[in-house]
């Protein structure tokens, strides 16, 4: 792959605590303009990888570049390219939003027009425009996590790093954030994404990587891992009232299990099984409440691929 298409290249890179071997010799690219899931278990290496990326950790051996920027011999450079939203955050609680995304635009070298141009645009899109004078400690975990991403973006940074970006939020938080993350990576911005939360990664990513035990375990599409592992679908059913899984019984479909209010089917011939679903409905005149069908999961994939239980 031509060099020059590549927002990140991790080349035969080794990290070492001690003793204890955290990367080891691992190589991977990511694509400009790509949504790059990172993904593995507790302990995996995920956050290792990050620091070694984004230049707070220098790697034992091997090679980064961020943009064609040896991260360890052009940091300052290399840095000026990325945004960076760590796990536990990094804004000041004893500043106001505002302050947080002026100072944060100061150290990128903004002008003192564009900062504010940028951060009354920001605190306007992630919903924090009338609480851009508070200090940011008297805000939810949430909020703060809002201002975080703002002071990451504030830049137009060519790269972001999002280190378990929504990890705890509710709702309306976890989908600001995403929306905005989304229109960077519309506007050209490349995504690096490490999250536990499996189906954000399926439903965002566009490809995906799995690390365990400090190495590459995969790298491939969301779909594409999924169908390598398994070739089995699911369908989900609920029914107005309780039925007999012993009358689902058909040769088409080899397990069922009860999902609070519904039923869940392993088929590997999704049109016999909703065929006999559709048929025992008509047969005890059932109303069907819901029914979907599923492919194989994302999870499901990671799980083999990390040696996990289900």
């Amino acid at each position: 792959m031509d060099s020059n298409s590549q927002a990140i290249t991790v080349k035969n890179s080794t990290k070492r605590f001690g003793k204890l071997v955290v990367i080891d010799d691992v190589s991977f690219a990511v694509n400009k303009g790509e949504v790059f899931g990172f993904l593995g278990p507790n302990g995996a290496g995920k956050t290792t990888t990050i620091r070694m990326l984004t230049g707070i950790l220098t790697p034992d051996s091997g090679n980064i570049r961020i943009h064609g920027l040896d991260i360890t011999k052009d940091p300052i450079r290399a840095k000026m390219a990325m945004g960076v939203i760590p796990e536990a955050g990094n804004v000041y609680g004893d500043l106001t939003a505002r302050q947080n995304l002026a100072l944060t635009g100061k150290y990128y070298g903004l002008s003192k027009n564009t900062i504010f141009e940028r951060a009354e645009e920001l605190l306007t899109k992630l919903g924090l425009h009338e609480r851009g004078n508070d200090l940011v400690r008297t805000f939810s975990k949430g909020m703060r996590q809002r201002v975080s991403i703002a002071c990451a973006i504030v830049h137009e940074p060519k790269i972001l790093f999002l280190d378990e970006p929504t990890e705890g939020l509710d709702v309306q938080s976890r989908r600001l954030i995403m929306g905005t993350v989304n229109r960077m990576n519309k506007q050209g911005c490349t995504i690096f994404l490490t999250t536990h939360n499996i189906e954000e990664a399926n439903r965002f990513c566009e490809k995906i990587c799995i690390i365990n035990k400090g190495k590459i375990a995969a790298i491939d599409s969301p779909e594409r891992l999924k169908s390598t592992f398994d070739k089995t679908q699911t369908i989900e059913v609920s029914f107005n009232q309780r039925i007999d899984k012993e009358s689902l019984s058909d040769e088409s479909i080899y397990s069922i299990e009860a999902f609070g209010d519904k039923l869940r089917l392993y088929t590997d011939n999704p049109d016999r099984a909703v065929k006999r679903l559709v048929a025992l409905a008509q047969e005890q005149e059932l109303e069907i409440i819901s029914l979907i069908t599923c492919g194989p999961s994302l999870e499901e994939a990671f799980v083999k691929l990390t040696g996990g239980e289900k």
